[in-house]
């Protein structure tokens, strides 16, 4: 994105905008270095991430939920699921509360896959946010939720005005 560069706050924003998306390039080499190194297709990784945030959340995802987030047809939602359970990434449990709901989760083999990839990384993110106060770190909070609130909005907006014909089936 070029951005006018005349006050301090057009060149901070110019230099954040930037880095944002120099960031969203690295962050997605090192996704795929992971999906390279375990036999995964980009789906693959969008997916297992998608497992974990929910996870993190508190709220297993279902597999429909899964679908409406990678934009996928229940058949290959199911196709998916199936691919990252033989591998040993995922698992399906039953909702204990509503028996014919499935939730997915992180498989023990596949968080301890994820775990050894990514845990130098997260080590490298320890270090650069002990540079920070707390103060400083809420305001990143704030920063980086909205930002990410205003590209998964965009992303919705932009799949919702594709023509019917170039979207993927949902049922």
């Amino acid at each position: 994105m070029y951005r006018r560069r005349d006050t301090r706050r057009e060149q901070l924003v110019a230099e954040i905008t930037n880095n944002l998306r120099r960031y969203a390039v690295d962050a997605q080499q090192v996704g795929h270095a992971f999906a390279n190194l375990h036999g995964l297709n980009p789906t693959d990784l969008n997916a297992l991430l998608a497992v974990m945030d929910a996870e993190i959340l508190g709220d297993p995802i279902t597999p429909g939920r899964l679908g409406e987030q990678l934009n996928l047809s229940s058949g290959s939602v199911t196709a998916l699921i199936d691919r990252l359970e033989r591998a040993g990434h995922i698992r399906r449990d039953r909702d204990t509360v509503d028996r014919r709901k499935v939730l997915l989760h992180y498989a023990d083999q596949g968080a301890a896959l994820a775990m050894e990839f990514f845990q130098p990384l997260g080590a490298r993110t320890d270090s650069v946010m002990a540079e920070f106060g707390e103060d400083e770190l809420e305001v990143v909070h704030r920063f980086m939720a909205r930002m990410s609130e205003s590209l998964r909005a965009h992303r919705d907006a932009v799949r919702a005005a594709r023509p019917e014909s170039t979207r993927r089936p949902t049922g």
